[in-house]
């Protein structure tokens, strides 16, 4: 072997060992920040171990366990999603230690139980807060007030009790809130939006008195006040400037003359059934878009308005009047 040879020869085997001898870059490195895995152990704890939380694994990255969801640049989690499973025991205080917390759902959980726990006050991150279909009790806590960043907030379907807090009308950035289906009393407060104003779901409540007639100040795409025992005149919240879309009104004990109502032209659904509403249906309804009406149940009288889609419903959706008449009903 000539000397070129042996020199390349010594200089690849160096290089070998040089390579050899070079620590090996872990290929499963964690992501996960070492505090929010002892928190979500802790809530996993708090729970009892149940199946449901069966991948949050000491030994395994919690980026990668299910219900969680970790920030791609931070690696913090930002979501906790536990949803549709058998979870029993209250929502543990030490979800209000996972600081960059943006989405937090406990829904379909019906052995969750207890008060919605003051730890979540802590959560200013929060974007969407969804504690649904569950056990939950005591009062609507008025510190979300606190979470300014809140866009969407679903308390709906548990046992919550107690009255409307006034304090929720501070959530300026608010799209949407759902507080139908729980055992809410009292009257509804006067909201003052001062920013986005959010779709309102109160449906399925124990609530009396009046709206408020703040609330006619504001545009809504979506108002679902029905199965509620609310009175009064609602005429105020309709007219040709608002853009409201879908309006349940139903069973109350809403009382007021609709002969000279003004409705919007984006109107699409309107559930006014099981009130005390009198007077005629006006000629303005004919150029509605309607997909969905119903004035059943209340003491109407007069021709229903002959065009558009009112022809459209079947009898259901005017009968049991005081003395309606015309087609789809028999006529006047």
């Amino acid at each position: 072997m000539n000397a070129a040879a042996t020199t390349t020869t010594l200089l690849l085997t160096l290089s070998l060992f040089l390579f050899l001898s070079l620590p090996t870059p872990s290929l499963s490195a964690e992501r996960c920040n070492p505090n929010d895995k002892k928190v979500l152990l802790e809530i996993k704890q708090s729970f009892g171990n149940p199946y449901l939380l069966a991948s949050w694994v000491s030994t395994n990255d919690c980026c990668d366990w299910y219900q969680v969801e970790c920030d791609p640049t931070t690696n913090r989690i930002i979501s906790l999603t536990i949803f549709a499973g058998n979870l029993s025991r209250q929502i543990p205080a030490a979800v209000g230690n996972l600081p960059y917390l943006q989405t937090l759902v406990f829904r379909k959980l019906s052995n969750l139980t207890g008060t919605i726990p003051s730890a979540i006050a802590k959560l200013t991150h929060l974007m969407m807060v969804r504690l649904s279909y569950t056990n939950l009790t005591g009062p609507v806590p008025t510190f979300f007030a606190q979470l300014k960043n809140l866009t969407f907030l679903d308390l709906s379907f548990n046992d919550l009790t107690g009255s409307i807090p006034p304090e929720l009308g501070q959530l300026t950035n608010l799209d949407a809130i759902h507080l139908d289906r729980n055992k809410l009393t009292g009257l509804i407060p006067e909201w003052i939006f001062t920013g986005v104003v959010p779709d309102i779901y109160l449906s399925h409540n124990q609530l009396t008195g009046p709206i408020p007639k703040s609330f006619g100040y504001y545009n809504y795409t979506t108002l679902d006040f029905s199965r509620n025992m609310l009175s009064g005149d609602l005429s105020f919240m309709f007219g040709s400037n608002k853009t409201v879309q879908i309006v349940d009104f139903s069973q109350n004990m809403f009382g007021f003359n609709l002969s000279n109502v003004v409705f919007p032209a984006s109107l699409t659904s309107l559930d006014l059934n099981h009130n005390k509403i009198f007077g005629s249906l006006p000629e303005e309804l004919t150029p509605l878009d309607f997909q969905y009406l119903n004035v059943s149940y209340n003491r109407l009288c007069g021709k229903i308005p002959v065009g558009g889609k009112l022809q459209s419903f079947d009898a259901t959706s005017y009968f049991h009047n005081q003395c309606l008449c015309g087609a789809p009903l028999p006529a006047c």
